[in-house]
């Protein structure tokens, strides 16, 4: 599904955070966002996924205003990965990857085989079927990252919003998550801290600043030596990669 915003504004206490904010994603794409600390990457991610209403301004899915799409019916169509999750109740991996099943679901309705099917598939696709039975709790940060996700793709959605989702994680397995995700049938789009693995996984960036959009394109035209130094006050060496000429950035310790 193809994702356009118009114009969107959201802030609180008289605070604009979110600043006359339009883009458009492709389907199939993968959409990166960038921006130093309290850019409004975090923000964007929600209004764009329908958590938060927009001051003004619109977010369409496929051609329709999500703000006239009934939650649960916006949930059937779009899922959120956020930065971490916790819970100190016992429960399996499965259990949490069977939530994603919920917009699906009627309050007197019991478990169907298409439920069942959705939570196989969506555990297959992060591998993770060999520790369906396993404790929540027993899980590594990585692990619980791909749990994440496929209770994400169990809801069987078009459009996946992630927000910081290698954050605390090694880099093996920041690179193994952002690899699915990329391989995944779906539009998505990913806020990032790391530069260098927007570059590597995206195939478009928009970089925010103090709530606007700043730039947008693909990472070789986006990622130049003046916007890390304009917008992220950093010094840095700009190269192509040995990855289909993904840019490379090194940081300079000045």
């Amino acid at each position: 599904m193809k994702v356009v915003a118009e114009n969107l504004v959201w802030g609180v206490r008289n605070k604009t955070i979110v600043s006359d904010v339009s883009l458009n994603v492709a389907q199939g794409e993968t959409l990166g966002l960038i921006g130093p600390n309290g850019s409004g990457k975090s923000s964007l991610l929600r209004l764009l996924s329908g958590l938060k209403r927009p001051g003004s301004g619109r977010v369409e899915i496929d051609g329709s205003d999500i703000a006239g799409i009934p939650r649960k019916a916006l949930s059937r169509q779009v899922a959120f990965v956020q930065q971490s999750a916790a819970t100190d109740t016992n429960v399996t991996v499965r259990d949490v990857v069977r939530l994603g099943r919920t917009p699906h679901r009627s309050a007197l309705a019991g478990w169907s085989e298409a439920d069942e099917t959705a939570v196989a598939t969506a555990l297959e696709r992060v591998d993770m079927t060999s520790r369906k039975a396993q404790a929540w709790q027993t899980l590594s940060g990585g692990e619980r990252q791909r749990v994440h996700i496929a209770r994400a793709l169990a809801q069987d959605p078009q459009v996946m919003f992630l927000d910081e989702p290698t954050n605390h994680l090694d880099i093996h397995h920041q690179i193994e998550i952002l690899r699915m995700v990329r391989d995944l049938d779906l539009t998505s789009i990913i806020a990032l801290h790391d530069l260098n693995l927007a570059a590597m996984f995206c195939d478009r960036i928009v970089v925010l600043q103090e709530g606007a959009v700043r730039a947008t394109g693909t990472p070789d035209v986006v990622l130049t030596q003046s916007l890390l130094r304009d917008v992220f006050r950093v010094a840095a060496d700009v190269s192509p990669s040995s990855d289909a000429g993904r840019p490379h950035i090194r940081f300079k310790v000045t």
